[in-house]
């Protein structure tokens, strides 16, 4: 039967899952790190998930597809429902062995990997930026309060993810109003690799802005 269904553009899609949290029919899911509508029957053409795509890579059209199956929604949503409860950690009560209360994410955006953040989005209007090697939130203990604190992060390895940051980073810094940078790298050779992309990406931009560039050893303390 003829009915509207939407329409995903992979290449517009920048993996944020904004859309399938939206979806209250678990039609979309996150497949390969891009957004999928995994069943037309799922589907019930409605566009719940259009306005939150940062990217608008979502669109309506008409097409031949299967009939809107609420029977089928249904159970599919109270498998998904399962297999999250079956996931979710048991809570355990402390003890006086249980330590300390972990400290709250300092944590202000979602996504961080650079290669998933969209150049342009509100929470880039007057920020101070974090761009940080991956491995750098592992080696320092107190990586969030010392430097996610009030800051938009973004994170990436120059060695294990393919292409150069610089040209997206250059967007980014030049298309917002950027007031600072931060960059926090590992003191290993190949971190040297998303300092250089950065720096150069400031450079290229044309903006004269502070920043700094921290090193964290291998033995998770601050080098100087």
């Amino acid at each position: 039967m003829l009915r509207t269904m939407v329409h995903i553009d992979e290449e517009k899609c920048n993996g944020c899952g904004a859309c399938a949290a939206a979806c209250h029919e678990g039609a979309i899911a996150m497949i390969d790190g891009k957004a999928k509508l995994i069943r037309d029957d799922y589907c019930d053409g409605l566009g719940n998930c259009l306005p939150v795509c940062p990217t608008n890579a979502i669109t309506l059209e008409e097409r031949e597809a299967a009939a809107y199956d609420e029977e089928a929604v249904q159970k599919h949503l109270n498998i998904k429902k399962m297999i999250a409860e079956m996931r979710e950690p048991k809570e355990e009560k402390p003890t006086e062995f249980a330590g300390c209360t972990p400290s709250p994410s300092q944590l202000n955006q979602w996504p961080v990997q650079i290669k998933l953040v969209p150049v342009n989005a509100p929470y880039f209007e007057n920020a101070d930026l974090l761009i940080a090697a991956d491995c750098t939130a592992y080696a320092y203990g107190d990586f969030h309060n010392r430097f996610i604190k009030n800051r938009i992060t973004l994170i990436g390895c120059p060695k294990l993810d393919e292409g150069d940051y610089t040209e997206k980073l250059t967007a980014i810094i030049k298309n917002n109003s950027i007031k600072s940078l931060t960059i926090v790298r590992m003191e290993v050779p190949c971190c040297g690799g998303i300092e250089r992309a950065a720096t150069e990406a400031l450079k290229t931009s044309g903006k004269f802005i502070p920043w700094q560039v921290v090193t964290i050893g291998i033995d998770g303390n601050l080098v100087d």
